[in-house]
């Protein structure tokens, strides 16, 4: 007779450690920031990103808006989720607040933490976040993911497309970070 115990426990951990993770996130939200809270860190992420990378700077200069998500966390095994709490910034101002939340399915395990920007090149694409009050990235604008490789094959002469997005601040043990497919959604504060 075949044994189930090892099965059982590879299936009893990998719903403990998404259960752990989903409250993690959940308990996230449930202490929501106040919208205080977000525009500063928001700013600093913005700073910190501009400061660190000459290509970003120069990108969020020919921006009409940004939105901005300072910190994201993400956890999984097998099923995992991310979630954070940023802003849409027009002329440095906060336009509106809106939650950045996504779901994966696969091979997966661990933890990790970063933020990401999405410049906004035209007012098409700024108006498409506001009048569907949300966005699952992939659909509608067109977003050009900015990674060091990418850079190197642009300027900001060449900048045509919807949008720009960076990552930044990447600390944990998951490998790789993609934003497609992700809902952000409006959100009062």
């Amino acid at each position: 007779m075949i044994s189930m115990t090892p099965r059982r426990n590879l299936l009893s951990s990998t719903f403990a450690t998404v259960a752990l993770g989903s409250m993690a996130i959940s308990s996230r939200a449930v202490a929501a920031s106040t919208a205080g809270d977000i525009t500063r860190d928001s700013d600093e992420a913005l700073q910190i990103l501009t400061r660190s990378n000459s290509f970003a700077n120069a990108v969020a200069k020919q921006a009409i808006a940004v939105l901005v998500f300072p910190s994201i966390i993400k956890a999984g095994l097998i099923f995992g989720a991310a979630f954070g709490e940023g802003e849409l910034k027009q002329a440095g101002k906060p336009v509106g607040f809106y939650n950045s939340f996504s779901g994966t399915f696969g091979l997966q395990a661990g933890a990790q933490s970063y933020g990401y920007a999405v410049f906004l090149m035209n007012e098409k694409a700024v108006r498409y976040i506001i009048d569907t009050a949300g966005w699952e990235i992939g659909v509608g604008p067109t977003v050009v993911m900015v990674t060091e490789g990418v850079a190197k094959n642009l300027s900001t002469s060449t900048l045509k497309d919807d949008a720009y997005a960076f990552v930044f601040d990447q600390k944990g043990l998951m490998i790789g970070i993609s934003i497609e497919g992700t809902k952000i959604t409006r959100v009062s504060k």
